[in-house]
């Protein structure tokens, strides 16, 4: 395996900033595409090692966890709750609830990298297919209802929470910083 070749070399700031007056759902919708794409920028030009690494003792948080995690996430709310259909499972199992953050190896970063942005397009046309931010959708979290609006806002809240982990992490690894 090379260490030495970044597993995303480059990636272009397409972050999307408006429209700064717009519908609830145009607002939700576009601040979670920011965040989305800030995630790519967060990794890219790091090697498997780095993405892997865990800078900051004693947190045992990567980069990659982050995105795994973050795979997970867009799976279980906008396939499995949004839509109700049976997501299969990426990184946590039964012997390893934790697998998402716990077990990123440099060996499988670049196709774990794919994943995720194959799993942010697959979500993205799931938010498409639903229209309606109000009523409940398809399916349950821990047995209640929610609607589309709730769970855009907390990938919203989620995805804040982790970009300020990336940030830190990425500075303890290469010291570059930025929004």
């Amino acid at each position: 395996m090379d260490t030495t070749t970044p597993v995303l070399a480059h990636h272009e700031d397409t972050r999307p900033m408006g429209p700064m007056v717009a519908s609830e759902r145009a607002t939700c919708e576009r601040w979670l595409e920011t965040y989305r794409e800030s995630v790519l920028l967060k990794v890219a030009g790091l090697t498997a090692e780095q993405l892997c690494s865990r800078p900051i003792p004693p947190s045992t948080l990567s980069l990659m966890g982050i995105v795994r995690h973050l795979t997970e996430v867009e799976a279980y709310w906008l396939r499995e709750v949004l839509l109700a259909q049976d997501v299969p499972e990426y990184y946590c199992t039964p012997e390893s609830r934790d697998g998402d953050f716990d077990d990123a190896s440099p060996q499988t970063a670049a196709a774990e990298l794919a994943a995720y942005r194959a799993e942010i397009a697959v979500t993205r046309e799931a938010v498409a297919s639903w229209s309606d931010l109000d009523g409940p959708v398809r399916g349950l979290r821990r047995g209640e209802p929610v609607n589309l609006r709730w769970i855009l806002t907390h990938l919203i809240e989620e995805y804040a929470r982790h970009l300020g982990h990336m940030d830190l992490l990425r500075e303890a690894i290469d010291g570059r910083t930025g929004y």
